[in-house]
């Protein structure tokens, strides 16, 4: 059994984070949370550049995604913020998920484990286009899957991190072959091959 080198645990994570990221980006599309889109999508296509940094022994792409992966930790660490609301941060005022175009929530607001979702007619709440709804019986709140999420996020983006620091990005050296025949045929000059030590016997 071969051992599984730096590179190797490194391309492990960083599918590992494509497989998470794209999950994310489904339920972000179905809630229409367009900065988390837009971040997503970026960050899959670091992943990417990571994953072939990687394999293709590319330094300068390896220190992209180690840049971005700052960054992604960043955003991840207000998200939880934003949606347990520390500070000022409101989800009743602040629609920065939608960059403020709609009053669309989560998903998982009405999708959630176990939630109940009841229309409420006539409702002076509801603005144009818009219903109000009710939603009972959930398991756990949206906000705090939405921060599992994001935390799952920052483990993956640490991990790939750590995992970064011992990946060599030197390319090994390749043995040369020599064909002696094919080096007489063409005239050039081909290395004499080392004999094999003999044995001696002494009487």
């Amino acid at each position: 059994m071969g051992k599984c080198s730096g590179r190797c645990t490194l391309v492990a994570f960083c599918c590992l984070q494509l497989v998470a990221a794209l999950e994310r980006q489904i339920f972000d599309f179905l809630g229409y949370q367009w900065a988390p889109i837009l971040a997503n999508f970026l960050h899959i296509m670091a992943v990417i550049l990571g994953i072939f940094g990687t394999v293709q022994y590319r330094s300068r792409y390896l220190i992209l995604y180690a840049a971005w992966l700052v960054l992604w930790v960043g955003w991840n660490a207000f998200i939880i913020c934003f949606y347990l609301e520390v500070g000022q941060l409101s989800q009743d005022r602040d629609f920065i998920m939608t960059f403020n175009t709609s009053l669309h929530r989560s998903w998982w607001m009405e999708n959630g484990p176990g939630c109940l979702v009841t229309p409420v007619l006539n409702s002076r709440l509801a603005l144009e286009d818009h219903h109000v709804i009710s939603v009972t019986g959930c398991l756990l709140d949206y906000p705090y899957i939405e921060a599992l999420s994001s935390a799952l996020q920052i483990f993956l983006a640490l991990t790939s991190s750590v995992a970064l620091i011992p990946t060599d990005t030197r390319r090994p050296r390749r043995r040369r072959i020599y064909n002696c025949s094919l080096c007489t045929r063409r005239g050039s000059f081909c290395p004499a091959p080392t004999p094999a030590p003999r044995a001696l016997w002494l009487d």
